[in-house]
């Protein structure tokens, strides 16, 4: 067994564990990590501007690909400027592992004032992860580490934290690195639960399906499904693509939402059922619900008729086999479910102008690419009106629908995944919180197209104020630089268009060039349809 200090033994642990790409920012507590980085083969190390860069990368390096986004920063501050993206992640069912340090061992939880010391750190990070702990010794690295990989291989995904102190990271000792990495296997569904699910679904006469990020690896079960039962599925946000939006049977939520009216059992699978039962705010009468979800608080947080607490995978399969005995072969209904997307599709296209901008990024955009969202105008209207293919491409922030993580987390989507095309598109607003990371992208060449959509607002809010306050302003407008002047002063490529004609070709043009692309598309303030009448629609009547 080798002797080495725990910042070699992290690295070499994260390495074994499949770890190839590290973000973050070197310190001084930090500096037997980074070291070790440095000298661990296989490990790449982006350098960011800002910490939340940092922790934001690894989530759309997450987000994208399935594996662990991994981030190192300094302890105190620097662990609390990422922790925006550490709620994301936890929002969002997301893999990421945050490393940071921690004071002097002799000097924690006795508030001498020590550099970056917080009252207490390792309560803060368990706030907002699934798990946290602190490493004492090289010899419990190898385990700590494992660990954090088994909380988030487990149930429901939630990211985690480790913390070292700064005289720690540098201790050395004889390690042992090899250490259970094995992960236990989920839950097998119940066959009593499952009967009972296949009964009501097999009685329903207009059932639908619901997904979520939780669905990502059962696409071609919850398809298969979805086929048998001739069932459309649907997703709010984070499960669009698990069902193509070009299969006939893969509704854009505004299309469901036609269907929602005569639905009579909602199959949740990998969901919080966040579209159906918040966002919709109301439910057909006699309404049924089955759910199939890892994480059995789901069940009491939103009780079904019928619970399967199991991993959507094996979950469905059983539902199918369940259903196959009881259910035939089910005429087609792929024209009445294309007169629903027909439906919405006109009633969309009064967006302006973010629909026909989205129509032009769609056209563009490879079928295997990448479209990271903004809280924006055209951020939201995506959710209900941008058709995604696969599962992983659109890429979300989640229930926290924080401002400002677009730009970031489409630097990690595009870093994982090198060889395909990624669109950010973001607000003038949104944008400005990371604009510092373009610097990231010029220094690493990372060829992220980001469309700003420029309204010199936050566009909600002066939407609000306007109309729920009597035109008060406060805060809602905003003065921006130049975007394309900016753009070509970090040493990325910056283009200025005023139409979907335009951005389709300044876009496409954009996936060429070796580094970032910033296209700019000016928008009166205020002149945007409002998209919430799709993403909240109300009652009938309402």
């Amino acid at each position: 067994m080798p002797r080495l200090t725990t910042g070699e033994a992290v690295a070499k642990s994260l390495v074994a564990h499949g770890v190839e790409t590290i973000f973050g920012i070197p310190g001084a507590h930090m500096y037997d990590f980074t070291d070790a980085i440095v000298r661990e083969k296989g490990l790449d190390f982006i350098v960011t501007r800002h910490e939340q860069g940092a922790g934001y990368m690894a989530f759309g390096y997450a987000k994208s690909t399935g594996r662990t986004g991994v981030y190192t920063v300094v302890p105190g501050p620097g662990m609390l400027n990422s922790s925006a993206a550490l709620c994301t992640a936890y929002g969002a069912n997301t893999p990421v592992l945050c490393i940071t340090g921690n004071i002097m061992t002799h000097l924690l939880g006795r508030g001498r004032g020590q550099l970056h010391e917080l009252p207490d750190q390792l309560a803060t990070m368990r706030s907002i992860t699934g798990w946290a702990e602190r490493i004492n010794h090289p010899t419990e690295a190898p385990r700590r580490v494992a660990d954090a990989f088994r909380r988030m291989g487990t149930g429901r995904v939630f990211p985690t934290a480790l913390e070292a102190p700064w005289d720690v990271f540098g201790m050395s000792a004889i390690v042992d690195l090899d250490v259970d990495r094995s992960l236990p296997a989920p839950p097998e569904p119940d066959p009593d639960q499952i009967a009972e699910a296949a009964t009501l679904i097999a009685d329903a006469a207009n059932p639908m399906i619901v997904v979520g990020a939780g669905a990502y690896d059962a696409a071609e079960e919850v398809r298969e499904l979805a086929e048998m039962l001739q069932a459309p599925v649907t997703a709010h946000r984070s499960g669009k693509g698990v069902v193509s939006n070009d299969h006939p049977l893969g509704l854009l939520s505004a299309a469901a939402y036609e269907y929602w009216p005569q639905c009579d059992v909602l199959v949740g699978i990998g969901s919080r059922l966040e579209l159906a039962y918040m966002r919709w705010s109301w439910q057909p009468k006699g309404l049924r619900t089955v759910r199939i979800d890892i994480d059995p608080t789901e069940m009491v947080r939103l009780k079904p008729d019928v619970g399967i607490v199991s991993d959507a995978k094996a979950g469905v399969t059983a539902l199918i086999d369940a259903l196959g005995k009881r259910i035939g072969r089910r005429d087609s209904r792929a024209d009445e479910f294309q007169g629903f997307t027909e439906t919405a599709t006109r009633a969309l296209a009064g967006v302006t102008p973010q629909i026909p901008y989205l129509n032009a990024i769609r056209d563009v955009l490879p079928r295997d690419g990448f479209f990271v969202e903004e809280i924006s105008q055209m951020g939201f209207t995506a959710r209900v009106g941008f058709p995604v293919y696969e599962p992983r491409q659109y890429v979300t922030c989640g229930y926290q629908d924080n401002l400002g993580y677009g730009f970031h987390t489409a630097l990690g989507v595009k870093i994982a995944n090198p060889d395909r095309c990624v669109v950010c598109v973001t607000g003038d607003g949104g944008f400005m919180f990371g604009v510092q990371e373009l610097a990231t992208a010029v220094q690493h060449g990372v060829n992220l197209v980001t469309v700003i959509v420029n309204n010199r607002s936050f566009g909600n809010v002066r939407r609000d104020q306007m109309t729920r306050f009597d035109g008060r302003l406060l805060g809602a407008d905003l003065v921006n630089p130049d975007f394309v002047k900016m753009a070509e002063s970090f040493g990325a490529k910056g283009v200025r268009v005023d139409d979907a004609r335009s951005l389709g070709v300044a876009i496409a043009e954009g996936f060429g060039e070796s580094g970032p692309v910033i296209i700019e598309v000016p928008v009166e303030p205020g002149s945007e349809t409002s998209p919430w009448p799709f993403v909240h629609p109300p009652p009938p009547g309402g």
